[in-house]
């Protein structure tokens, strides 16, 4: 059995889990994208994070999925700095996309999606990606998403919509203005993370029929915008992975039964679907 390292990153924060036989150590370190750090700022990142933890552990195969890595010259950044590291390792460098397929489908037909701070979703035929229905980000995309599912609930605040109570609720909650808002979506980075976390309220506040109003609405968006726009989708199960996906899966599960798909796996994270993968496969 080959002592395997899988990595699944986003920009803030990564997931390693080393698989050693019947053995299994899982790492948290700071996330790695292409787009922030240079191919010497990951060298040194995954030498002070990484390296330390696994100790004496020869590592033969590194997989890493991330954010930013369809780009093929940021793929080659990372690959170039994981063979520094791990010189005598053969290395794979991949999408998050496609650790979301291998997650949920391993070596079966499928449709993946990503639900989770945004959102993608792609036809897997058990080896590759051959369909991928185009992610137009935050602002004119991310159906289903946690960012566009923050957005509404920012949208019943500011518009008032919200009755007292759920107002009441929010404010309590998120102690902020409408200023304040305004400021942290068109002035600070990273504004699709801030809408983000507005999603949380909705999660916190089921029953009430303006939330789940939303969460039904935002998630139908996905599946009308992305999902029913593959021949597919009827043939093949469904699956999720991501937070969204985890927390609104009764929704995503009734919203199957009325497109007449096929709901199959709903992970939280790819990485327990990747060690199964990468020990099959």
């Amino acid at each position: 059995m080959s002592t395997i390292l899988i990595a699944d990153s986003g920009a803030t924060k990564a997931e390693w889990c080393l698989l050693s036989g019947r053995k299994k150590k899982t790492i948290f370190t700071a996330g790695i994208s292409p787009y922030f750090l240079s191919t010497d700022e990951i060298r040194i990142l995954v030498q002070n994070e990484v390296l330390p933890q696994l100790k004496k552990a020869t590592v033969e195969k590194v997989f890493f999925y991330g954010t930013g890595c369809a780009n093929p010259e940021n793929a080659k950044s990372v690959k170039k700095a994981m063979q520094v590291v791990f010189p005598s390792a053969h290395v794979s460098v991949n999408t998050d996309l496609m650790a979301a397929a291998r997650a949920v489908c391993g070596n079966e037909k499928g449709i993946a999606c990503i639900l989770g701070t945004g959102s993608n979703s792609c036809f897997y035929n058990g080896k590759n990606i051959t369909k991928n229905s185009p992610g137009l980000g935050f602002v004119l995309g991310d159906e289903g998403s946690g960012a566009y599912l923050g957005k509404k609930v920012l949208q019943y605040y500011l518009y008032d919509t919200f009755d007292e109570d759920l107002r009441s609720r929010f404010d309590a909650r998120f102690v902020t203005t409408p200023v304040e808002i305004l400021d942290n979506v068109y002035k600070k980075p990273l504004p699709n993370r801030y809408l983000a976390s507005f999603a949380m309220f909705l999660a916190e506040n089921r029953g009430h029929y303006m939330i789940e109003n939303i969460i039904e609405d935002g998630l139908n968006d996905f599946f009308f915008q992305h999902l029913n726009k593959y021949n597919e989708v009827w043939k093949y199960p469904v699956n999720f992975v991501g937070s969204v996906a985890d927390g609104f899966r009764d929704v995503l599960q009734s919203l199957c039964a009325s497109y007449e798909f096929e709901l199959g796996k709903v992970l939280k994270n790819p990485m327990q679907g990747l060690e199964i993968y990468h020990k099959e496969f």
